[in-house]
C-alpha cells in the first residue's frame, strides 16, 4: 500500500481554506465590478495554465469531436454566468449568506439528474432537501427583515448555484476524453472570452484599476482557483470521494470565519440558525447519496 507524501488531511484542511478566501477576496475588490472580477479570475488562471497545456496535452485536442466542442462551449459558459451571478451576489449580501447558497449546488445537481434518471430518492435525501430547503428560508426570512438588497443577493447566489449544475452537466462528456487541465484550459478560455463580451457590453472599463486590485484578481486565479481545487483533486486520490465532499461543507463556516475577523461582517441569528440548519442537511445529503451510490455498486458487482 502506497503511504502519500504528505498527510492528505492537513491537504484537505488547506484546500478549504484556500477556497474560502475566494468571497473575501472579492469583497476586497469592492470598487470593481463583480464581471470584472470574475473576468480576470478566469483570464489569469487561463494564462497560467497555458504554457503546460499547450506543451504537454496539445495532442489531446485532437480527440475532441464536434459534440466534445459543443458541451465543453456551453461549460465554459454556464462556469462565467455562475461566476457573474455568485460575485454580484456578493455586492449585495453578506459572505455567510452567499457562500451557504452556492454550496447548495450539489442538492440541484442531484435533483436536475434526476429528472433525466429518473431514480428514486430515498428518505436520507428527500429529508436533507427538505432540511437545506427550511434553512434557506430562515436566511432568506432575516435578510428580508434587514434589506431587499440582501434578499435580492441571496437570489443571485442561488443563481450562480443553478448556472454551476448546469456547468458541471455539460463537462460530463468532455472530460471522458480529456485530462483536467486540457479541459479546465478550454473552458477557463471560453469564460474570458464570454466575460469580455459582457463587460464591453455594459461598458464595464476593462483596466485603470491600482496595484492593489491586480494583486487581487491574481490572488483569486492562485488561491481558491488552483490552490484550493488542486489539493481537493489531490486528496481524492487518498480519501475517496465521501471525505472531499464532507470537507467542503466546513468551506461556509471557514468563510464566515474569515469575513467576521477580516471584514468585520457581523453574523445574524438568521445566518447562524439557517447556515447551521443548511450545513445539517448537506451533511445528511452528502452521507445519503455516498450510501445510495455504494449500494448501486454492490448490486452491480452481485450480478
Amino acid at each position: 500500500m502506497r503511504i502519500p507524501p504528505f498527510n492528505p488531511y492537513i491537504t484537505l484542511i488547506i484546500g478549504v481554506l484556500a477556497v474560502a478566501t475566494s468571497a473575501i477576496l472579492v469583497k476586497l475588490a469592492d470598487n470593481v465590478p463583480a464581471a470584472i472580477i470574475a473576468n480576470y479570475r478566469l483570464l489569469f488562471a487561463f494564462f497560467i495554465i497555458s504554457p503546460i497545456v499547450l506543451t504537454k496535452y496539445i495532442h489531446e485536442f485532437g480527440n475532441i469531436n464536434r459534440k466534445g466542442w459543443l458541451f465543453s462551449i456551453l461549460a465554459g459558459i454556464f462556469l462565467a454566468i455562475h461566476y457573474l451571478f455568485w460575485f454580484k451576489s456578493l455586492d449585495h449580501t453578506f459572505v455567510a449568506n452567499s457562500i451557504v447558497f452556492i454550496m447548495l449546488q450539489p442538492i440541484f445537481t442531484f435533483v436536475a439528474t434526476w429528472l433525466f434518471s429518473k431514480d428514486r430518492f430515498s428518505s436520507g435525501i428527500v429529508i436533507s432537501i427538505v432540511i437545506t430547503l427550511f434553512g434557506s428560508i430562515i436566511i432568506g426570512w432575516g435578510d428580508f427583515q434587514i434589506s431587499h438588497a440582501a434578499l435580492f443577493g441571496d437570489f443571485l447566489a442561488i443563481l450562480g448555484a443553478i448556472a454551476m449544475t448546469f456547468y458541471l452537466l455539460s463537462g460530463q462528456q468532455p472530460q471522458k476524453k480529456l485530462s483536467l487541465l486540457t479541459y479546465t484550459f478550454i473552458v477557463y478560455g471560453v469564460s474570458s472570452i464570454v466575460l469580455i463580451l459582457y463587460n464591453v457590453m455594459v461598458q464595464n472599463p476593462l483596466i485603470g484599476y491600482s496595484p492593489e486590485y491586480w494583486s487581487i484578481f491574481l490572488a483569486l486565479a492562485i488561491l481558491p482557483t488552483f490552490f484550493g481545487h488542486i489539493l481537493f483533486y489531490w486528496s481524492l486520490k487518498w480519501l475517496g470521494p465521501s471525505t472531499v465532499s464532507m470537507a467542503t461543507v466546513f468551506i461556509p463556516i471557514t468563510a464566515t470565519i474569515l469575513a467576521f475577523f477580516i471584514l468585520g461582517e457581523q453574523i445574524t441569528w438568521s445566518q447562524l440558525l439557517g447556515g447551521t440548519i443548511i450545513i445539517f442537511g448537506l451533511f445528511l445529503f452528502i452521507l445519503s447519496t455516498s450510501r445510495k451510490s455504494n449500494v448501486t455498486i454492490s448490486k452491480k458487482e452481485n450480478k
